[in-house]
């Protein structure tokens, strides 16, 4: 099947101004790499708190947004993170799973390195409220201080923290964007490995499948642009997590098979992002599988523009999309 073209050929002209200013702010850093400029782990360290302030203004939480923040021990290590209450009308309170109801567990993404259950906090709140329930977001071990796989097992802890506290697999929803969707697919293929309930329904966001960040190179290499991220760039990024890693290792490019429950999904990717592939490759290897996926290409969109509703009006769309997507299921 071929992926959706979503509703016209061309992106809103807000969307486009955006990304003409995305363009022009990144030029500087991507000039440095360009140059060899030297990213190391103790800059990134002390950078990421001003950048997660920014993301944090550019992708702010409705208003009557309700957090509460968790820090619990689990059977094999800590589980942090943090509910987004369901709305005021369902009662506002954090999730039971005597109820029956579904709610979403939310995994964030950029490169491993930077961001946080708070930066996303504007868009796990908007799905959620769209789609009615609460969510559950996972705060992951990031690299520097962290290396591959740390981030991966905390959030398949995450999702076994939920099943823990009585939740059924088919009460929950697995979401994420960027790293966060290739940190779903662990998930995924960890329940399959020790015989847990897969979760009801996948949504994925620009999801990576690559770590080694090779597919986007290539695709930046033959002339894709995106607005929001450089290939070559996000590649050392990256590397601050994924160190020596092999890239060919099972959990660096996460197989799905045909003997896998695999949850049916929805794939939304910006046109003009270098990590249309990766979206494009996890759909093609879940439909081989035999499951059921469902990929949209937003034109003139780039990465996880889903954030920033403020900026481009199709960010809202496609979160609206999601959420009927997830109530369907």
């Amino acid at each position: 099947m071929e992926p959706e073209v979503q509703n016209q050929r061309h992106g809103s002209r807000r969307a486009r101004a955006f990304n003409n200013y995305a363009v022009a702010a990144s030029r500087p850093m991507i000039a440095a790499v360009g140059r060899g400029a030297q990213l190391s782990p103790r800059l990134l360290t002390l950078t990421r708190p001003g950048v997660n302030r920014g993301i944090v203004a550019m992708s702010p939480a409705p208003r009557g947004t309700r957090i509460t923040t968790v820090r619990e021990r689990a059977s094999d290590g800590q589980v942090r993170g943090e509910w987004t209450h369901e709305s005021p009308m369902l009662g506002g309170a954090i999730p039971d799973p005597l109820t029956g109801r579904k709610i979403i567990y939310y995994i964030h993404g950029s490169g491993y390195v930077v961001c946080s259950a708070r930066t996303h906090r504007g868009l796990v709140a908007r799905l959620a409220r769209s789609a009615g329930m609460g969510a559950f977001s996972i705060d992951y071990r990031l690299g520097p201080e962290y290396q591959w796989p740390l981030g991966g097992d905390d959030a398949i802890r995450g999702y076994r923290w939920l099943l823990s506290r009585g939740f059924d697999g088919s009460q929950i929803i697995i979401a994420g964007d960027s790293a966060g969707g290739h940190l779903a697919l662990d998930v995924l293929a960890a329940n399959h490995r020790d015989g847990l309930p897969q979760p009801s329904g996948m949504v994925l966001f620009s999801p990576l499948y690559d770590p080694s960040f090779q597919l986007a190179v290539d695709l930046e290499a033959g002339g894709v642009r995106d607005p929001i991220i450089d290939a070559r760039a996000a590649r050392t990024f990256l590397r601050f997590y994924t160190g020596d890693a092999d890239p060919a290792d099972p959990r660096m490019r996460v197989q799905v098979t045909s003997d896998m429950a695999l949850p049916p999904t929805l794939i939304q990717v910006g046109a003009r992002e270098v990590m249309a592939d990766d979206a494009r490759a996890i759909d093609r290897n879940l439909r081989e599988a035999g499951g059921t996926s469902t990929l949209q290409e937003w034109p003139d969109q780039g990465h996880v523009f889903q954030m920033f509703p403020y900026f481009t009006p199709e960010a809202r769309k496609a979160v609206h999309e999601a959420a009927r997507f997830i109530t369907e299921r």
